[in-house]
């Protein structure tokens, strides 16, 4: 790392001085308006090109662009993130070197390529990123088909580690680290580990039976048997009429009940079992991978939907935040 960073010192420097000759030579030339163009052109096209070996080696800047880390980063943030943090990558989204001995911590905020991304192609994807970086973020033609931005990156918080099983009830996390043979609530798990306070809840655990229940309904419906379903479901999913949880507020259990339901109309059936046991068993966590969620537990896409992701994913570390400014503040220690 050391010499890859006086390699650029020295470029820059040379760049530098070269700039300043011809800077020299030209006071003594007549100035016309091309050259006084090229003059312009050569000193953006100089600034960009530093702006982007920076951001693609050092620091980049990252926009909040979901809530799903509120309160920590709120959506429209502007946050610096440590390109150096676990290992280099040597071209945006590229292969990592210098990985052994930058590992990811549990708890650090991190940003990772989305495993979900609908890639464009290798150069559209590079050129994508050389273009938001050179911009510092202003500029993003990477786009969805109704027009919105599309989430290259992703940012979370780590945290499953490598060995780690984690499960979900009703919406609650539980852990049980490497090596132990119990599930330990996120809360205290956090709270003898010393870890932040990030993560929250906003949905109180007394509406999940209501969940459950339009999960199991939908089962019957599916397999033709609505009128055969329990009064005592519909009774039980009553308790969500009138309240801003009408809808289906938290997917990954919703499929969870419904699955057991289903798993349970023929016994017989593998697949479904095999299914449904994923979701009681928890998310195991291989070595080398990391399981990212967000703070926002009750608004957000993340491990639980796509799995663990390689570390070799993971670009960076989220260490600061630099915009709006009443909020400017370390994040190095968030964790």
């Amino acid at each position: 790392m050391d010499r890859f960073l006086t390699f650029l010192e020295r470029s820059a420097e040379k760049k530098l001085t070269k700039r300043k000759r011809l800077k020299a030579y030209a006071k003594g030339q007549k100035r016309t308006i091309l050259g006084e163009i090229w003059s312009w052109v050569d000193a953006l096209i100089f600034a960009i090109f530093w702006v982007i070996i920076i951001n693609q080696y050092l620091f980049q800047l990252f926009v909040i662009p979901s809530p799903s880390m509120v309160d920590t980063l709120l959506v429209g943030d502007r946050v610096v993130v440590n390109k150096d943090s676990y290992g280099i990558e040597l071209y945006p989204a590229g292969k990592k070197v210098l990985t052994d001995t930058r590992r990811v911590q549990r708890d650090e905020i991190i940003t990772f390529y989305n495993p979900e991304y609908d890639s464009k192609g290798p150069f559209f994807d590079v050129l994508s990123q050389v273009i938001y970086m050179g911009t510092l973020t202003l500029v993003n033609i990477d786009r969805n088909d109704d027009g919105t931005p599309a989430e290259r990156l992703y940012v979370k918080r780590a945290i499953g580690m490598g060995g780690d099983t984690i499960r979900f009830e009703d919406g609650n996390v539980m852990i049980k680290p490497s090596g132990d043979a119990d599930f330990i609530p996120e809360p205290s798990f956090r709270s003898e580990n010393n870890l932040a306070e990030g993560p929250h809840r906003s949905i109180e655990s007394s509406y999940y039976p209501a969940l459950e229940a339009a999960a199991a309904l939908t089962a019957y419906q599916e397999e033709g048997m609505g009128r055969e379903a329990p009064q005592s479901l519909y009774r039980t999913y009553s308790d969500l009429e009138g309240t801003q949880y009408n809808y289906i507020f938290d997917r990954y259990e919703y499929e969870k009940a419904r699955t057991k339901t289903l798993a349970s109309f023929d016994p017989s059936d593998m697949s479904l079992r095999s299914d449904y046991a994923r979701y009681q068993n928890g998310i195991y966590v291989p070595s080398g991978y990391v399981l990212p969620l967000g703070d926002n537990r009750d608004n957000s896409h993340d491990g639980r939907y796509f799995g663990p992701v390689p570390e070799s994913t993971i670009n960076g570390r989220v260490v600061g935040r630099f915009w709006p400014l009443n909020r400017i503040s370390s994040l190095a220690d968030n964790r």
